[in-house]
Order: structure tokens, then C-alpha cells, then sequence
């Protein structure tokens, strides 16, 4: 049902219809075996997800979080200063999961933007943002450049309006055992492009060259494994992608 939902509704329609479902789907898997680290809220288990391949119990009904979100928010509020900091921040296509959290934080001058979401303050091409050059001292751009074809110009953007020490988040699917990222520019039916890519609306499978590629940006890469640093049995309460890298870019 989670896939056939996710394969034939809009994008922009299932915010807006996951905006009313939440509070109903957490009401109803209220428990103690799984807990979301962004709102502290608890679950009996948590819900499918998938486009292709649907994963068991991974989306938090509370803030509709997945695995990289989780590990995200771990990361920001253990390794950096995103909680403590005045800081000006870019979130491309802002998740549901943070963008009300982040609203509300008096420490951030917080700007979404997206082409197509109804929640993005500014609607722009991030190929080619009306931002000033090194506008941000922190950029969120997390699984979006994957949908983007000239993913090379996204990038180089990212790091124009980039502060010089600042940082970027640049989470994408990835499979850990491709070397050379995956594209076919002829795959166009979206039917097929769920079958190679794993979305309908994804135009590539990165490998692990995603990494040396951001190095060729410009950007100082750290890939890191943070569930690494996390105790094993919170991995598993947290529900969290054991051995998911997070790419910390730096200017």
C-alpha cells in the first residue's frame, strides 16, 4: 500500500496529506520498542517505506523521519554547533522531519527553497539560486541532487553560496558497492527509472565516487560513519542505516 502511494501521488499532494495522517498514525503506534531522537516520542514499531524496494519499519510516525534523518539530527546535535550558533542556513526541499524544528530555533536565519514544495520560502532552480556568493554558513541539501540532471552546476552552486569555513550536508542514496556512479539519460519511463535508479523520479545511482566528485567541486569531504560512534542497541532503538556515511563538506 506505502509503495503504490508513494509511486502514483505528487509529491507536493503527499506533504500535504502526510501534514494531516501524522498525528493519527503516531497515536496509533504509541509503545516502547522504537524511539525518534527528534521529537523523544516512542513507538511499538514504526511504518514501511519505499518507491521500489520497501523497507520494514523505518518511518517514525511522529515526525515522518527516516533512517538519514535520524542519523542527521544525531550528527548535528553531537558533532556541531547547529543547536548553539548564530548561523545562516540553506535547506533545499525541507523535510517535514525538521523544517518546523528549525522555524522555530532563534540561533539560525533559517531560507528553504524548492522548486515544487508548498513549504520552501523560495522557489528556485538549484542550478541556479538567487543567492549572494557565500551567503550560508551552513547548507542542508539532502537527497535532492540525485533528481537533478546536471547534478555537476547543483553542486557548483551549493559551494558559490557557500561561507568561506562554512559547512554542507549533502546526504544522496548511494549503494556502497558501485565504484563509479550510474547514469543513463535514455531511461525516461518512470516505471524503468524506479527499476534501475530506485525512484521514479531519480536520474542516477550514485557510487562511491559521489565523495571525490564534491572533492572536485572544491569542497573539503569528510565521509562519516556515525553510526559508528553510536552505541550498537541505540542504532537499533533508533531504527538508523548501520554504516550510512554522511558527507561533511566543508569550504
Amino acid at each position: 500500500m506505502f509503495k503504490k502511494i508513494l509511486n502514483t501521488i505528487p509529491r507536493p499532494l503527499l506533504i500535504r496529506l502526510s501534514i494531516i495522517g501524522r498525528p493519527i498514525l503516531a497515536f496509533f503506534l504509541k509503545g516502547n520498542k522504537y524511539t525518534d531522537p527528534i521529537d523523544g516520542k516512542s513507538y511499538r514499531k514504526f511504518l514501511p517505506y519505499g518507491y521500489e524496494i520497501v523497507r520494514e519499519n523505518v518511518l517514525s510516525p511522529g515526525t515522518l523521519s527516516l533512517e538519514r534523518h535520524r542519523l542527521f539530527w544525531l550528527y548535528l546535535q553531537n558533532e556541531t554547533g547547529f543547536f548553539t550558533k548564530n548561523l545562516k542556513v540553506l535547506h533545499f526541499a525541507p523535510e517535514q522531519a525538521f523544517y518546523k524544528k528549525f522555524r522555530k530555533m532563534k540561533n539560525l536565519d533559517y531560507t528553504t527553497t524548492d522548486l515544487n514544495s508548498p513549504i520552501a520560502d523560495v522557489k528556485a532552480d538549484i542550478c541556479d539560486l538567487p543567492f549572494q556568493n557565500g551567503e550560508f554558513d551552513f547548507i542542508i541539501c539532502n537527497h535532492v541532487l540525485e533528481h537533478i540532471p546536471n547534478d555537476t552546476k547543483a553542486m557548483q552552486e551549493i559551494y558559490r553560496v557557500l561561507a568561506p569555513g562554512g559547512t554542507a550536508i549533502l546526504q544522496v542514496p548511494y549503494k556502497a558497492e558501485l565504484e563509479k556512479t550510474f547514469e543513463d539519460n535514455s531511461i525516461t519511463d518512470p516505471k524503468e527509472r524506479a527499476k534501475i535508479f530506485g525512484q521514479y523520479d531519480h536520474v542516477r545511482v550514485y557510487g562511491m565516487d559521489y565523495f571525490t566528485k564534491l572533492e572536485s567541486i572544491g569542497f573539503k569531504v569528510e565521509a562519516v560513519d556515525y553510526t559508528n560512534v553510536i552505541p550498537s542497541e541505540k542504532v537499533e532503538r533508533y531504527r538508523l542505516a548501520k554504516g550510512e556515511l554522511i558527507p561533511v563538506c566543508k569550504k
